[in-house]
């Protein structure tokens, strides 16, 4: 068995294991699974991130983003599940902004084995809005409509639209790159990227948004009409495009080839969520805005 051969069956083993776990805690809406599965997930990506850096040797403060890290995202958590969206979007709007002057006071009033304190600040911050503040959007979108009258969650299947949208964008690039892929993308960032892998994410995310439209009509209802879940599907799919892109600038930056080891054929917690760190913001700020206009 070659090579490739072998890293698409390790691939498709572990996403198909993984996202039927994440897929099946979202549909059924098991909060305490969310929590878990949100929490890692994001703060195992910021984890990574400064594992990345410093093995880079770029200058930062991991424990302080670490700590902000994991306030941002139990608080997100916690004022979600206690308030709705948008007191989670205010604490993480107010972390963020407590976070920076954090980062600003540590080489202020303290000795710091940091050469440059301003790279130190730039990429400490750059980590903390990058993973913790756009993956808690995840979080807003969970508890953006309100429970049922016995309590039971009513957002959860906007999380699922947004993740399986947003992975079928990835499988549709890695898919129909590899089986006529033949023009590189933006090959000085990720060479194996082709313009037909780029098609086919658009049109797989695109199908995936109108499938899931009809299938759950009436919980999806806040993504309105078959023109607005066709584009935004197509938004989707461009955006987790760069989404994957822009985790690759990073990595090529620091010359590492995965953020980690979560899972074979995969990689780390932030290869696995990429993607949806650009385009959960972005459905959620539709969800929660476009309908008033």
């Amino acid at each position: 068995m070659g090579a490739a051969l072998q890293t698409f069956f390790a691939r498709s083993l572990s996403t198909i294991t993984l996202w039927g776990v994440c897929a099946a805690t979202m549909y059924w809406a098991y909060e305490p699974g969310l929590w878990l599965l949100m929490g890692a997930l994001i703060f195992g990506g910021l984890s990574e991130f400064y594992r990345m850096l410093a093995s880079a040797g770029l200058p930062h403060f991991r424990k302080t983003g670490l700590v902000l890290g994991l306030v941002l995202t139990g608080g997100a958590l916690a004022s979600g599940a206690r308030h709705g969206a948008d007191a989670a979007f205010v604490f993480e709007s107010a972390t963020l902004i407590v976070g920076s002057l954090l980062a600003f006071s540590v080489p202020i009033f303290r000795d710091t084995p940091a050469t440059v304190p301003v790279a130190a600040i730039g990429y400490t911050l750059l980590g903390l809005v990058y993973i913790p503040y756009l993956g808690t959007h995840t979080i807003n979108l969970v508890y953006l409509t309100p429970r049922t009258a016995d309590g039971h969650l009513t957002g959860h299947l906007y999380l699922l639209y947004l993740a399986v949208v947003t992975k079928m964008s990835d499988c549709g690039a890695y898919l129909t790159g590899s089986l006529i892929g033949k023009h590189p993308m933006i090959p000085r960032i990720s060479p194996k990227k082709t313009w037909e892998g780029f098609a086919g994410a658009l049109a797989h995310s695109t199908l995936a948004s109108w499938l899931l439209s009809r299938l759950f009509a009436e919980q999806l209802s806040l993504l309105g009409s078959t023109g607005h879940v066709l584009l935004l599907g197509l938004t989707i799919g461009f955006v987790a495009v760069v989404g994957d892109l822009a985790e690759s600038l990073i990595k090529r930056s620091t010359g590492i080839k995965d953020s980690g080891r979560f899972l074979p054929g995969i990689g780390g917690a932030l290869d696995l969520i990429d993607s949806l760190l650009f385009t959960a913001p972005l459905l959620f700020l539709y969800l929660r805005y476009a309908p008033s206009f």
